[in-house]
Order: C-alpha cells, then sequence, then structure tokens
C-alpha cells in the first residue's frame, strides 16, 4: 500500500498472536518495524526472522516505553506509526482481585497512552503520522466471566476518539481495529475437538461462516497507516466477518408471515 515503505512502525504485542503478524505483514510492506512485548524472548525471535528490531518492553513501566521510544528514534531516526496491538487477557469476571484489574487497565490501556504520550514529538515530526489501537466487540456486550478486558476495551475506543480529535491539528490520525476471532497459529496443532468447536463457534458467530485470518486483519492496519486512508480518523473499522452486525437469531431465518400461516392465523396481525 502506497506511503508504508521506509516508514517507521513501533508495534506492541509483537511475540505473538495478531501482534506478530503485524510486525511480518508491515516489514514485507517495507516498513522499519521495531517490534515491544513483555515476552523477550519470543518477541526477539519473531522480529529476528523478519529483518525487525526488537525492545524488550512492559507497558506497565514508564521506563520501558520511554526507552521503547528512544530506542526507535535512536535506530530510525523517527516514529511514523504506533500500532498498539498488546493486551493482557488476564479477567476472572466478578472474582478479579484488585491487583488484576489494576494490571489489565494498566497494560491495556494506560501503557497505550503513556506511549502516545512518550512518542508524540516524533510523531509531529512525521510526514504521515498514524496511531492504530486495537478494540474488540466485547466493549460493546456482556461477557460471562470476563469484566477485565471488555472494559479496557471499551476504554480504548473512547480513548481513540479523543486522541483523533487532539492530534488531528498535528495532522495524526488515530484509528481502531475490531477484529472478530481470528485464527492463531497455534489452532493448527490442537486437539481435534477444539479445532471441531472453533468452526462451530465461528460458523454460528460469523456471517461469512469462519473465523479471520491474521492477514486479513493487518492489511486493515496497514491500509489505515497507509497514504489511502488519509481521511480516516476517529473510526473503529471491524474486521469481523459480520460478527457485531448478527443479532441474536444468528443466521437462522425467522419469517413471523409463513408461523403465523403454519399455527393457521392468516397473514395479519389480529
Amino acid at each position: 500500500m502506497q506511503g508504508i515503505a521506509g516508514r517507521v512502525a513501533i508495534i506492541t504485542g509483537g511475540a505473538s498472536g495478531i501482534g506478530a503478524g503485524l510486525v511480518r505483514i508491515f516489514a514485507e510492506a517495507g516498513a522499519r518495524v521495531v517490534s515491544a512485548d513483555i515476552a523477550a524472548e519470543a518477541g526477539a525471535a519473531i522480529a529476528a526472522r523478519h529483518g525487525c528490531d526488537f525492545v524488550p518492553t512492559d507497558l506497565r513501566r514508564d521506563a520501558d516505553v520511554r526507552a521503547l521510544v528512544a530506542a526507535a528514534v535512536a535506530r530510525h531516526g523517527g516514529i511514523d506509526f504506533l500500532i498498539n496491538a498488546a493486551a493482557s487477557y488476564a479477567d476472572e469476571g466478578l472474582e478479579t482481585d484488585r491487583e488484576t484489574w489494576r494490571a489489565g487497565v494498566d497494560a491495556n490501556l494506560i501503557g497505550h497512552v503513556m506511549l502516545v504520550q512518550a512518542a508524540l514529538e516524533h510523531l509531529k515530526r512525521s510526514t504521515w503520522p498514524s496511531i492504530v489501537n486495537f478494540t474488540s466487540e466485547s466493549a460493546h456486550v456482556g461477557l460471562a466471566g470476563r469484566w477485565v478486558y471488555p472494559a479496557t476495551k471499551a476504554a480504548i475506543e473512547q480513548v481513540t476518539r479523543s486522541e483523533a480529535l487532539d492530534l488531528a491539528p498535528f495532522g495524526i490520525r488515530a484509528n481502531a481495529v475490531m477484529p472478530g476471532w481470528t485464527e492463531k497459529p497455534w489452532q493448527a496443532t490442537a486437539p481435534a475437538e477444539v479445532q471441531e468447536r472453533y468452526r462451530t463457534m465461528s460458523d454460528r458467530l460469523h456471517m461469512l461462516g469462519r473465523q479471520g485470518t491474521i492477514e486479513e486483519v493487518g492489511q486493515a492496519v496497514l491500509f489505515l497507516c497507509s497514504e489511502h486512508a488519509g481521511f480516516v480518523t476517529g473510526s473503529i473499522m471491524r474486521v469481523d466477518g459480520g460478527h457485531s452486525a448478527l443479532g441474536p437469531q444468528g443466521k437462522e431465518k425467522h419469517l413471523p408471515t409463513k408461523v403465523r400461516q403454519a399455527a393457521g392465523l392468516g397473514t395479519t396481525n389480529a
């Protein structure tokens, strides 16, 4: 896509899942990638595989956030894209203790806000700056046994809108991506019953009848950073196969007229 090659991207959460896929996808598009993750060994291996830099980073530590920004600037001279894919999934719903709440909010929300603050002066100097956050449909619905993660995703959506507004005078765009269920590499080697459960649930929960791929999510993020998205800011881009647009009936047809006819009630509302 136009406007990616040669630009500098910091990608958090680069040691696994979608974050690791983004490291590859942006590197293949010609970006100069600085990957960050708390999982140092895995993150360094993935970055090295794609010719990228890696900085061990705990987003709950301001010193780590500042060191990440400093390393990117020292290595590449500036920053163009912040892609905030890191997330903590620790969550026990009602039983979640205060420490876990604090850690989740710190990693999923506050850490990424601190990263924007630390990188702001460099983003202002970029000719094409962009911030991409990650949200989830869980920000909009109730989830049994999960309180922390959905709360942080609802918050990051609001922060994305506020970022977009306050950073617009500097030419910095801010958007978020909302993936649906996205296929991860570990699923290929999961037990057969786990794979079947994912297939069944994915067919039921997505209009397209399957999980998304990391490539599909990554291409959406590339678009939001690219020069093709110059008038896109403050948006939540859904890359979810229609998941969030499905109502409680899912893909099942319910035709009231035919039901009434079958019951001998005719087609009127009487």
